[in-house]
């Protein structure tokens, strides 16, 4: 429950309210965090949030996106590179990349939920190929709002180059000069090719969205045990002790945020009061 001094060595903005920040430990390091999994970030005399993990490098440095939707959050968006905050962590359960190699990874995002899922892509394009794809369909409100986009554009740039990767953009609205799709995430999915025996999708967004996610991957013939979501709810100690994360029976922070369709539609089934 102590959290460990790090050092913001990075900071770029995203969006005039969304910002990605890398943190590096000042002594101690953080145990490593697996793709899905999250840190409690706490910016000292304000407060302490759990905050996804964006990227992984070398020498323990973790990269987050954050957008700034209350006061601890703010004073994240806010610390320049040199401020000193806290963390604690990594918590909950990944992605389980470990048990999808050699898996095709349909990766469907929307808004900031992009930011748990960036370490997959890395992860896919570090391997040496081996014949699995990486789709990955990505909504946005409007063009302003997609986040990590010279990044995206590298690796559409990569998927032409190999055929690992295909990359799909669509947002909300936008304006006539927009050259991409319009529309709502779910409406590419019709558009790519599944080879469903061989296909895990991982999906995060706003709940609404998830939930037609995955009713429309349903429809297209995929199995609830092959659709992994990564559920968001106030996590407060991170080690299952507070009860602030518990939705149903469940207790996220311990047992997620990550878990597949067959878990999260029952959990999603209570109703909050």
């Amino acid at each position: 429950m102590t959290p460990t001094p790090v050092r913001v060595v990075e900071r770029r903005t995203e969006h005039l309210d969304t910002v990605t920040f890398s943190i590096a430990p000042v002594g101690a390091p953080l145990r490593v965090a697996e793709p899905g999994q999250f840190l409690m970030l706490w910016a000292p005399g304000v407060g302490e949030v759990p905050i996804s993990v964006a990227g992984l490098r070398d020498g323990g440095i973790t990269e987050h996106t954050v957008r700034a939707v209350g006061a601890v959050t703010r004073a994240l968006c806010d610390a320049a590179p040199g401020t000193v905050l806290g963390a604690r962590g990594p918590f909950g359960q990944g992605w389980g990349l470990d048990h999808l190699a050699g898996r095709d990874l349909l990766v469907i995002a929307g808004g900031i939920g992009l930011a748990p899922l960036r370490p997959v892509v890395h992860h896919v394009l570090a391997e040496p190929p081996d014949g699995r794809r990486l789709t990955l369909l990505f909504g946005a409100r409007d063009p302003g709002r997609l986040l990590y986009r010279p990044e995206i554009a590298g690796w559409m740039a990569d998927g032409a180059a190999d055929g690992r990767v295909d990359v799909r953009v669509t947002v909300d609205t936008a304006e006539r000069e927009w050259p991409g799709d319009v529309g709502v995430v779910t409406q590419l999915i019709p558009r790519v090719d599944l080879d469903l025996a061989r296909t895990t999708a991982l999906v995060c967004g706003p709940e609404p969205m998830m939930r037609f996610t995955a009713r429309a991957l349903l429809d297209a013939g995929l199995a609830a045990a092959d659709i992994r979501v990564s559920l968001e709810r106030s996590m407060t100690c991170g080690i299952g002790q507070c009860g602030h994360c518990q939705l149903g029976p469940a207790l996220l922070c311990r047992e997620g945020p990550v878990v597949d369709w067959a878990r999260a539609s029952t959990l999603l089934a209570v109703r909050e009061r």
